[in-house]
């Protein structure tokens, strides 16, 4: 599953995904969450939401529709999206990485599930490796470990290129998935249509 933390309708279509491979008596463990930046010139220390939204789609009113359907859409699924109480949109670099560090220890699920819900229902700046750091924590990652991966040049470079690489297989928005290496869908899906793509993707393999 391609995503970036700061999506809102990654946020949904990860819940959908997870509902999906309950349904199949599948673990979450088994998808991987590779990085997409929908703002990769984002300065290091984000923006003002306001002043980010006026940038991207000209006005609040513009962005409202949207927006208003994405909150509508996490209620379904029982999500608190609070867009409201957001004052920054951040940077993602170190997000994506902390995820990528977790993919380590196997715990890269709870860490984006983490991610989303602090800054859609907490309201929390995650791109503040205060936050990050909290987040760690509480799935038990080594804090030294942490700081130094975030803030290695490297790593930074490889989260940039992962970006590059999914623009270059032709994603141009996210959630995308792509199912067993045979099969892509595009966006927060019905959970009955990601069902059917695990089941197809794998029905083919057989």
């Amino acid at each position: 599953m391609f995503s970036d933390t700061i999506c809102g309708w990654c946020y949904i279509g990860k819940e959908r995904l997870n509902q999906a491979l309950k349904q199949l008596n599948l673990s979450e463990t088994i998808v991987m969450n590779l990085p997409f930046q929908l703002n990769p010139s984002m300065p290091k220390n984000g923006m003002d939401r306001i002043e980010y939204i006026k940038t991207k789609f000209g006005s609040i009113e513009n962005a409202k529709p949207m927006y208003d359907n994405m909150i509508m859409q996490g209620e379904q699924e029982n999500l608190q999206i609070k867009l409201d109480k957001i004052k920054r949109t951040p940077n993602t670099v170190k997000s994506h990485l902390l995820i990528d560090l977790a993919r380590k220890y196997e715990t890269e699920n709870k860490v984006i599930t983490d991610l989303f819900e602090t800054y859609f229902n907490k309201a929390k700046d995650i791109g503040d490796e205060e936050i990050l750091m909290s987040i760690a924590k509480k799935n038990n990652l080594d804090a030294n470990e942490v700081q130094t991966y975030l803030n290695n040049e490297e790593n930074v470079k490889k989260i940039n290129k992962m970006d590059d690489v999914a623009k270059q297989m032709g994603i141009t928005g996210v959630p995308f998935y792509i199912f067993n290496d045979q099969l892509s869908v595009s966006g927060a899906q019905p959970i009955e249509q990601l069902v059917e793509a695990i089941k197809k993707s794998h029905g083919e393999k057989k």
